[in-house]
């Protein structure tokens, strides 16, 4: 049996006890066969086999999925995922070796925070699938709309009308209802109607990226909450660099799922962890099996080392303007 197949047979079984030992295992094979990760390491001088802790791997930096095709091994893709960008940038590409494993990480992930996908009606204002074919987003909705076997999921952007429609139409039935957007587009929603949507899960997926004014994740959450008698507001947490995603059900408190760690770096050397609760976040994704799981993203966060929960506060000072929100321009 190839790494691959076994690595991934393990996957849902990671837990607090076994997780180090798996993302070490994982860690040894990437340094190895990963020919762009052990370039890097080669440059920084570090021999992969005397790293016996997790927080003495290395972190990949985000950047390098830019320019570089990031494989562990060698194999043809079945599909290139893509960062959202402004016109002209360089944009992040995910190379994923077997669509069928990110539908399977994307299915658990959603059914260890949630439940099944067909539970659900799930409703996303996001671009339509035909539109942005390669954001991985956009990907993972159209898969948990598929697998909610409801006639009333979909995508929804510009029809506010019919969405409203729709969610009435959900929150009569026996199913429950999540609705998904990009911040500006549930502001757009929340401003044209008014309405009970307290038997919904409502969930944010970024900010605002140009498209209106900067409001604070509260301030947001405050509005929603006001204008569909809301208790709270969830969160998504998500990049085309990863495999899986992270949730929080309010408040911005994100937690991950079981195969997947959070880590916060010292700003003034990304190469050492913080001893603080916040700095630059460092990301294992033992799901990104095929390219690299220890990646060091451009977000700043913090970290509560006694639940494991997280926040994204913001990006460091020289990252790039990206997200969801951008696949709509």
């Amino acid at each position: 049996m190839s790494f691959f197949k076994s690595f991934s047979k393990k996957l849902f079984y990671i837990n607090n006890e076994n997780f180090d030992e798996q993302a070490l295992s994982l860690f040894q094979y990437q340094a190895t066969h990963n020919l762009i990760y052990k370039q890097y390491l080669d440059y920084l001088s570090i021999n992969s086999s005397k790293v016996q802790s997790v927080e003495k791997i290395p972190f990949l930096p985000i950047e390098f999925f830019k320019n570089y095709k990031i494989k562990t091994g060698s194999w043809q893709e079945e599909k290139i995922f893509e960062s959202s960008g402004t016109t002209g940038e360089v944009t992040s590409k995910h190379f994923v070796k077997e669509l069928k494993h990110y539908q399977e990480v994307c299915s658990t992930n959603f059914s260890f925070f949630f439940a099944a996908p067909d539970q659900y009606h799930i409703f996303a204002l996001l671009p339509s699938y035909l539109e942005r074919k390669n954001a991985s987003l956009v990907y993972m909705m159209q898969h948990l709309i598929e697998s909610s076997q409801s006639a009333l999921s979909g995508f929804y952007l510009q029809d506010l009308e019919k969405l409203k429609f729709q969610l009435n139409k959900a929150l009569n039935s026996q199913r429950k209802v999540i609705l998904l957007g990009v911040t500006f587009a549930l502001l757009d929603f929340a401003e044209a109607f008014s309405f009970d949507l307290s038997n919904a899960i409502i969930m944010d997926t970024g900010g605002m990226k140009g498209r209106r004014k900067e409001m604070i994740r509260e301030e947001v959450h405050r509005f929603l909450k006001q204008k569909w008698n809301l208790n709270s507001v969830a969160s998504e947490y998500g990049m085309t660099e990863l495999m899986s995603q992270a949730y929080a059900e309010a408040d911005g408190k994100l937690k991950t799922p079981p195969w997947m760690k959070v880590l916060v770096r010292d700003l003034n050397d990304p190469f050492s962890l913080s001893n603080r609760k916040s700095g630059g976040v460092n990301i294992i994704d033992l799901a990104n099996i095929h390219s690299c799981a220890f990646i060091e993203t451009a977000d700043i966060g913090t970290v509560d080392n006694k639940n494991g929960h997280f926040e994204i506060l913001g990006r460091t000072d020289t990252s790039d303007v990206r997200g969801c929100n951008l696949m709509v321009i």
